[in-house]
């Protein structure tokens, strides 16, 4: 039985006429009969009813245009469908980010941005450390990511920088430091590289996301600087949840300074420019999930307009 077969059938049932339907179907009426005998034999029962009027279905042939009825409209169904899904407007992208990208502005509003324009598209968000969404991405398990310093850079993935912000150095608001920031005011005087040194540090662990703090180490070291560090972690909210625990002291990207506000204060960091903190697109280079291609386009244009302001 060929879907054909359905439509043909459909068309004499609906005009109760050979003629007519072969008319409303654009073709010739013989072939349309031995269309409609040729499915009859394959079910082994009479669909109509003939009479010199025209055509009749039959007990039989009510209970087929039912089925006949359901398929067609879901062909038809799937047919849309796929139409919106080779014009992108439909599908699924699966989204990963780190912790730390997501506490940049930029993500709620790409995403707010994205479903607005494509509210069919099922968005799936994924939060790992930036070692865990390359290696997903490079499996095929996601379809791009937000983070920030990549920790690997595998052939088949595309690495764009969207936006950059300063760093910031995070301390519990009872530090010492903390406290001579509101003496003397943040602006007067930043945190020094060998202040932060003389202080604990908690760090993201070097496997899962090394890039800032791997950066950060080079830097003390190229000024003589031995860091003391206290306790390495997964992320980077989990570094600042100890932060303000009063574990010690941490980097992160200016974006994040509205975590744990009662807590944590945060002063700017001298000599911090090699350490500024990128937004990183990253994509399959030959991605032919167009959710995926208009995701990272409004992404770019969204960053520009940023940048910009």
């Amino acid at each position: 039985m060929e879907m054909r077969q359905l439509r043909y059938f459909a068309a004499v049932a609906q005009t109760g006429h050979m003629t007519r339907a072969a008319e409303l179907l654009g073709i010739q009426q013989p072939p349309l009969s031995q269309q409609i005998h040729t499915l009859e034999r394959e079910l082994g029962m009479s669909l109509f009813r003939r009479h010199p009027r025209g055509m009749a279905l039959t007990d039989a042939g009510r209970q087929f245009q039912v089925e006949a009825t359901r398929l067609l409209q879901g062909m038809e169904a799937m047919s849309q469908r796929m139409a919106r899904v080779a014009q992108g407007q439909e599908g699924s992208l699966a989204i990963g980010f780190t912790s730390s990208a997501a506490a940049h502005r930029f993500m709620p509003e790409v995403l707010r941005a994205f479903r607005r324009l494509h509210p069919k598209v099922e968005l799936q968000l994924r939060e790992e450390n930036a070692a865990e969404l390359t290696e997903a991405l490079s499996a095929g398990r996601l379809h791009c990511a937000l983070l920030r310093v990549p920790v690997a850079r595998p052939e088949g993935l595309h690495f764009e920088t969207l936006l950059r912000e300063p760093v910031m150095a995070a301390m519990p608001s009872d530090h010492a430091f903390a406290a001579a920031a509101r003496r003397v005011g943040v602006t007067a005087r930043p945190l020094t590289l060998a202040q932060l040194c003389s202080e604990g540090l908690i760090l993201v662990r070097r496997p899962g996301a090394p890039g800032l703090y791997a950066e950060l180490l080079a830097l003390c070291h190229s000024k003589g600087l031995r860091p003391r560090i206290v306790a390495e972690v997964d992320r980077m909210m989990t570094n600042l949840n100890l932060v303000a625990a009063g574990a010690g002291l941490s980097v992160v990207p200016a974006s994040m300074t509205g975590a744990h506000p009662h807590a944590i204060a945060y002063r700017r960091l001298a000599g911090s420019g090699p350490l500024d903190a990128p937004l990183t697109l990253v994509s399959r280079s030959d991605e032919d999930n167009l959710p995926a291609q208009r995701f990272a386009a409004l992404a770019r244009e969204l960053a520009s307009k940023q940048g910009k302001a």
